[in-house]
C-alpha cells in the first residue's frame, strides 16, 4: 500500500499529509495570513514523517497541488516536491487544487460546488462540480459580476467555498446560495492522489509547472 506525501502551498495555508492507501497518517498545517511556506514546509514534511514513523525512503510517492493560486507558493510547494522526487526516485503527482477543495464538502447535501480562490479584485479562479463530482465548468479566471452563475443558482443550491468567497457573498443574494470560507488543505488531496498513483498518473519530475492559469505580474508596495 502506497504511502504519499501531500504538500498544499497555493494559499496561505501550509499544508503537508501524509497518507496510507489514501488514509490519513499525519497532518501539519498553519492556517496563519501570512505565507509561511518558505519557513515551515520542509519541518511540516519531517513531523509529519516522524508522527507516522516513516522515514523519506518509505515513500511512494509525492503529490502536490498544482494551482492555480498563488504564484510563490506554487513555486515553494513544486520545488519541493521535484526535489523529494528526484532525491528518492518516486514517482510525481500533481492534483488539481480547485477539485480537492470541492470535497471538502458533502456534495449530497446541495446540487453545484463552486470553488474560488482569490486572484485580487473581483476575479477569482473558479470552477463547477455537480454532486456526483463530475465537472461542470473547468478551471478559469472569472471576473465576478451580480449576475455570476445564474444557470445553475436557477437550478439547485449551490455551494461556493474557499478563500474568495467573502467579495462573492457582497454582490450574490440568490436564496440557492450558501458560503463557506475555507482554505484548500492537503488532507483533501489523499483520495485524489491515491487514484491517480493507482493508475500510474504521473508528471515528468523534470518538466513539470504549476497551473499558473494567469501570467505573474509584478506590482509595487503601496507606501
Amino acid at each position: 500500500m502506497a504511502n504519499i506525501l501531500c504538500l498544499e502551498t497555493t494559499t496561505t495555508n501550509c499544508s503537508v499529509a501524509l497518507a496510507k492507501a489514501g488514509k490519513l497518517l499525519a497532518l501539519r498545517e498553519d492556517k496563519s495570513k501570512n505565507y509561511s511556506h518558505a519557513e515551515q514546509l520542509h519541518i511540516f514534511i519531517k513531523k509529519v514523517l516522524e508522527e507516522a514513523n516513516l522515514s523519506f525512503k518509505d515513500l511512494s510517492a509525492v503529490a502536490v497541488s498544482k494551482g492555480p493560486g498563488s504564484y510563490t507558493g506554487l513555486r515553494i510547494g513544486v520545488s519541493a516536491a521535484k526535489g523529494l522526487c528526484f532525491s528518492l526516485n518516486i514517482p510525481l503527482l500533481a492534483i488539481d487544487t480547485l477539485q480537492a477543495l470541492s470535497l471538502q464538502y458533502k456534495k449530497e447535501k446541495v446540487d453545484y460546488v463552486v470553488p474560488m480562490l482569490d486572484a485580487r479584485r473581483m476575479e477569482v479562479f473558479t470552477a463547477v462540480y455537480n454532486n456526483s463530482d463530475d465537472c461542470l465548468r473547468a478551471t478559469e479566471a472569472k471576473v465576478l459580476t451580480e449576475n455570476s452563475y445564474q444557470e445553475y443558482l436557477e437550478k439547485g443550491k449551490t455551494l461556493f467555498l474557499g478563500n474568495a468567497v467573502k467579495k462573492w457573498e457582497n454582490i450574490c443574494t440568490h436564496p440557492n446560495a450558501i458560503f463557506l470560507e475555507t482554505l484548500p488543505s492537503a488532507k483533501d488531496m489523499l483520495a485524489l492522489a491515491n487514484a491517480q498513483y493507482k493508475k500510474s498518473d504521473t508528471v515528468d519530475v523534470a518538466y513539470f509547472e504549476p497551473f499558473y492559469l494567469k501570467d505573474f505580474v509584478l506590482t509595487k508596495k503601496k507606501a
